[in-house]
């Protein structure tokens, strides 16, 4: 049955088919029994809960936060094969990247991820020369069985002619490849909800306080719920900690004296206004190691990364003054000053890469996905990255099948016997969408073509969710901000299909609002007021 809520400042429109509210949520995962409790709602746990859903298991996923509200939604948003893998001759990963790559692209998520063209500007005394790099990119392009295009050799004055803010000063010429782009927010939310879809019971902001036992086994986990202090458990016959920078803290949980698993690297990135077209992203090399990327996104620019030890506390990690320093005097190296003012900066953030420990700097860290199990039973994953995030998901599957006595065997379907492919919600050509939210409108009910594209390329077919709205209530339709495509339906839609609970939820991870330098203070209260209607 339809109700209808009032929106402050925006009228009334219809509600339906939402999300269970979160004391409902908390009644299911505290009633229920559980075969796998997943703590840690990142790409590593979204990956195994959707992938533990489909297998039939009985599935609950909690984290502290937001889903995805820490590293993984903190990268370089890139869907790629890994470049500079080949330098260490690691081919065979690479193979493997641009396998999972294209099938995120073509299969997957056609609808979140999108193709990108690069350019690597080799310039006099640089650290890689043209000839290395032209045969490297061909390489590179043969890996992905030339699907994309053929890695090759360009002139400088062709490069700028393309990306007029290209630094030509020095450069001898310009290897060109291919990869792939997304939002990873985006990306996150849509597998929480195939997790939710395949049977999955998610819950984001709910911290686990302790671990319950049974007879010397970690069967389960207590949790408050950090918006109003709810205090619940969840009972589990096995629980997967998959809280990124924080798994060694939960199995100190399950062992007080287990030694450190893991160290944490630091990436930061800077968002800046572009001024000009930019056609192709810049990956630049800075010495043997290092690439600094400027890639073209979400009509912005995204500079970075940065790659540090970090020690702290990965709640306090943040990009600061010395890390922008950094990412922009890397950039100069290939980007022109004016492209790269400090009055162009709308947005600045920090991750942490999960790194196995060893010796050595972290910049030469091997970057693995670590699966180990504690004197508890609890299984910890630590690592991987975003291009690989279903082939993660499916390892950890593979481990939970061959755990000594089987304990989920018995209701696991065997995992080659599941679809491999199984599509992202709103699966859909974006070009179509955005085609038909365009011409399938009645006229005083038009989409702003940019808004119309922005909701293709977020949401694919569930845009035409949002127009529905749009069309019960007009007013829905506004834009939140005259710079920004967004519309106010979005934020609705956020609060009721994609457990979106604070103003950070929408602004930063909902949408593109916050990295666009858009969330003003008018903006989050009246964000905050739509938040607040579902809660009352």
């Amino acid at each position: 049955m339809t109700t209808l809520q009032h929106v402050p400042g925006l009228g009334t429109h219809p509600i339906a088919g939402r999300n269970p509210g979160r004391a409902e949520t908390r009644e299911l995962l505290s009633r229920a029994g559980y075969d796998l409790l997943v703590i840690g709602g990142g790409i590593l746990g979204t990956s195994v809960a959707w992938h533990a859903a489909q297998s039939g298991l009985r599935v609950a996923m909690v984290d502290a936060g937001d889903f995805a509200g820490a590293t993984s939604s903190a990268s370089s948003k890139l869907v790629h094969g890994g470049l500079r893998y080949l330098q260490t001759g690691a081919v065979k990963l690479v193979a493997e990247n641009h396998m999972e790559r294209r099938v995120l692209a073509k299969d997957v998520a056609p609808h979140l991820v999108n193709p990108l063209t690069f350019y690597l500007p080799v310039y006099k005394g640089g650290p890689v020369g043209a000839a290395k790099l032209g045969a490297g990119v061909f390489a590179y392009s043969a890996l992905s069985a030339f699907g994309d295009g053929v890695g090759r050799i360009i002139s400088p004055s062709r490069a700028a002619a393309a990306n007029p803010a290209l630094r030509t000063d020095d450069l001898k010429a310009v290897a060109v490849y291919y990869d792939h782009q997304m939002n990873d927010s985006r990306m996150a939310v849509m597998t929480v909800r195939a997790a939710a879809e395949a049977g999955a019971v998610v819950l984001n902001h709910a911290e686990v306080t302790g671990l319950r036992f049974t007879h010397g086994r970690v069967t389960g986990a207590d949790l408050r719920d950090r918006l109003d202090g709810t205090e619940f458990g969840v009972d589990a016959r096995l629980v997967l900690n998959a809280t990124g920078p924080w798994v060694d803290h939960l199995r100190q949980m399950e062992d007080k004296g287990v030694a450190p698993s893991i160290r944490l690297s630091k990436g930061a990135h800077v968002v800046l206004k572009r001024k000009a077209p930019w056609r192709a992203a810049m990956a630049t090399p800075i010495d043997k190691y290092r690439i600094t990327f400027a890639l073209p996104w979400e009509d912005q620019l995204l500079l970075g990364t940065t790659d540090e030890e970090y020690t702290g506390d990965p709640a306090d990690v943040a990009a600061t003054e010395a890390d922008i320093a950094q990412i922009l005097d890397e950039a100069a190296h290939s980007v022109r000053d004016a492209h790269l003012s400090r009055d162009l900066i709308t947005y600045a953030f920090a991750g942490l890469r999960v790194l196995p420990g060893g010796p050595g700097g972290v910049e030469k860290a091997k970057r693995e996905t670590v699966v180990s199990e504690g004197s508890g039973g609890m299984l910890s994953v630590a690592g991987g990255k975003w291009t690989t995030y279903r082939h993660i998901g499916r390892t950890v599957m593979a481990k939970l099948a061959k755990l000594p006595g089987g304990p989920l065997n018995e209701d696991m379907e065997p995992l080659d016997q599941l679809p491999r492919r199984v599509p992202l919600p709103g699966v859909a050509n974006p070009n179509a969408v955005a085609h038909r939210l365009l011409v399938d409108r009645d006229p005083g009910h038009r989409i702003d073509p940019l808004t119309a594209r922005h909701l293709a390329t977020h949401y694919g077919a569930l845009s035409f969710d949002i127009a529905r709205m749009v069309n019960e209530d007009p007013a829905l339709g506004e834009r939140i901000h005259p710079d920004g495509p967004e519309i106010w339906a979005q934020v609705v839609y956020a609060r009721d299909h994609e457990w979106a609970r604070t103003a950070d939820d929408v602004l930063r991870r909902r949408t593109t609002l916050t990295v666009r330098g858009l969330d003003t203070a008018d903006v989050r209260a009246r964000v905050e007021a739509l938040l607040a209607d579902r809660r009352g």
